[in-house]
């Protein structure tokens, strides 16, 4: 079995962290077997180079090695590129063809972001990972294939699981052995080393001399997320291999380079707009009418008790709150010129109010019809904006449901009620 060192030198990977050594000594480990593998990490950790490891080290390396990039495929073509078809299976399918799976028969095939397989495909999946067999697009004949499967991803598979965009039998078939590679801000005694080694490569593909780091910029470049991993501290070293001049990079030249700070800080979303923002204008009008419906009730609960006793001081003192609220002022002159008693006595002589109830035999009665006249007000004003919904959306329950904010079955109850 060869070591570590030697492998990374093989496949020239770079990097002394030890969480990189457990993923390259388990992938070492695992390729005499025809075991699946998962490989799993942030994109641009450098997932490509687990199976490549895993297929040279197997008794499959005289065979096929075929990387499948899963997201890259288009849906309706995948099962196609994958399995094969036969001829006239679709429109476009002039002749039978070969899956990568008939084609790397007796080898190993590589699934990136193998997460983004429609399901319909982690189906016919499933079946080769069982028991090696799968079907052709358009052919009711099973063919066998022995092939190694290694798959990789950067999604968080659990979360896709609970979501059902991935199946859960198929991510343990997969992942018998997952390996994980650390994303590079966790290998920080890494960082300078890459970076170094990307400045002589491309020192020597441009043909010029290579970059140097300050003391100040390695610590820049030390501090730096490096959210985009591998990937992206090599394409900032290919930039600043072809860009500058000056062959000595200092922090505030590196600085210039790397995304702004504000970019690795976690993003501040807006919150939404509350139950109680009356943007549109119909929540306007409900605002209003259910204000005017307060205010009513509270001038009814006023002119109550002043007809019950009589007294307007007395009403005054007690209900004092009630009074500032209705005639907004702090004047008391205000107050007392509002339900100065003589005013009392006129609306009771022009209401023509019936004397029993003005002596208080029948306390209830005026309260209720009040009421009435209120409540048949709010209901013209629903019926009203209920018909407008309506014409508006040509008679769609649904639309004018959203839009007037309730849901369909309780506008159909309201149409139902109203006769529309």
């Amino acid at each position: 079995m060869e070591s570590v060192q030697v492998i990374k030198q093989r496949f020239g990977i770079i990097g002394n962290a030890p969480t990189l050594n457990r993923a390259i000594e388990k992938a070492i480990q695992v390729a005499p077997t025809d075991i699946s593998v998962l490989v799993t990490g942030e994109s641009g950790v450098g997932k490509e180079s687990i199976p490549k490891i895993i297929h040279q080290l197997s008794h499959r390396k005289h065979g096929k090695y075929i990387a499948v990039n899963c997201g890259a495929i288009p849906e309706g073509t995948i099962d196609s590129e994958l399995f094969g078809h036969e001829k006239g299976s679709f429109t476009g399918a002039t002749q039978t063809r070969e899956g990568y799976f008939e084609v790397a028969d007796g080898g190993t095939i590589f699934l990136d972001e193998v997460g983004e397989l429609p399901l319909t495909t982690q189906v016919r999946l499933l079946r080769v990972l069982e028991n090696g067999e799968f079907l052709k697009v358009g052919s009711s004949k099973v063919q066998k294939t022995d092939v190694r499967i290694v798959a990789a991803t950067n999604a968080n598979m659990f979360e896709a699981i609970k979501k059902e965009q991935f199946r859960e039998d198929l991510y343990y078939r997969l992942s018998t052995v997952d390996i994980h590679l650390p994303p590079l801000r966790e290998r920080q005694e890494d960082i300078h080393l890459l970076f170094r080694k990307f400045a002589s490569d491309f020192a020597l593909k441009y043909k010029m001399p290579t970059i140097k780091l300050t003391d100040s910029a390695i610590e820049v470049l030390l501090k730096h997320r490096w959210n985009g991993n591998i990937r992206q501290l090599r394409n900032v070293a290919e930039q600043i291999s072809v860009l500058e001049q000056n062959r000595t990079i200092s922090a505030e030249t590196l600085t210039g380079y790397l995304p702004s700070s504000g970019n690795n800080l976690p993003a501040v979303i807006k919150h939404t707009k509350s139950d109680t923002d009356f943007s549109s204008e119909r929540e306007i009008l409900y605002k209003v009418l259910f204000d005017m419906k307060s205010d009513l009730n509270d001038l009814k609960k006023l002119t109550m008790e002043l007809m019950k006793k009589g007294n307007s001081k007395e009403v005054e003192k007690e209900h004092q709150g009630l009074i500032k609220k209705i005639y907004g002022s702090n004047d008391e002159t205000e107050y007392e010129d509002a339900i100065d008693e003589p005013e009392v006595l006129s609306i009771q002589e022009h209401s023509k109010i019936p004397q029993d109830i003005v002596n208080n035999t029948d306390k209830y009665h005026f309260a209720e019809e009040i009421e009435e006249e209120e409540t048949l007000s709010l209901h013209d004003k629903e019926l009203e904006l209920i018909k407008k919904s309506l014409e508006r959306h040509s008679g769609k329950r649904k639309l004018a449901a959203e839009e007037l904010g309730i849901s369909e079955r309780t506008l159909y109850r309201k149409i139902k009620q109203y006769d529309l």
